[in-house]
């Protein structure tokens, strides 16, 4: 018959309750705060929805967060909570006149608020790169300006 001594019974008892601990403890997660500013009507709803990936960035997929609230002033912030790190990218769209799109005069651009993360200087949609940022275990506020 074998028999485990008592001290080395209990010693690998608390290690193995340690590593099964470990091993269902939650992944490091961060928050992103999204500060709005520029918002220049008080209509309609402030969209804000966070991609992390390309296809994301393109509509290929879904965001892995978005909330939408009406404007309440110049400035609003949305905070995301449960980021794991990685590269993701906000997109900020404001449907003044509540109709469900951004609407855009006959050559395309925007009539109503939008912004990006990186406050990208482009005259189109810009890249995922150029929008992307970097998030890691720490919380992370961005800003963004409507135009």
């Amino acid at each position: 018959m074998n028999h485990i001594p008592a001290a080395r019974s209990t010693s690998f008892f608390l290690v193995a309750g340690l590593l099964a601990a470990l091993a269902n403890a939650p992944v490091s997660a961060a928050e992103l705060t999204v500060h709005l500013h520029g918002i220049r009507a008080q209509t309609g709803l402030l969209k804000v929805a966070v991609v992390d990936s390309q296809d994301a960035w393109d509509g290929k997929a879904a965001p892995v967060h978005g909330e939408g609230a009406p404007p309440q002033g110049e400035d609003a912030s949305f905070t995301f909570k449960n980021l794991k790190p990685g590269s993701y990218a906000v997109m900020i769209t404001h449907d003044e006149n509540g109709n469900g799109k951004l609407d855009t005069n006959v050559v395309g651009m925007p009539l109503e608020g939008y912004g990006f993360s990186n406050n990208p200087q482009v005259m189109r949609k810009p890249t995922w790169d150029e929008a992307r940022l970097e998030i890691g275990k720490a919380d992370v506020a961005i800003d963004v300006v409507l135009h």
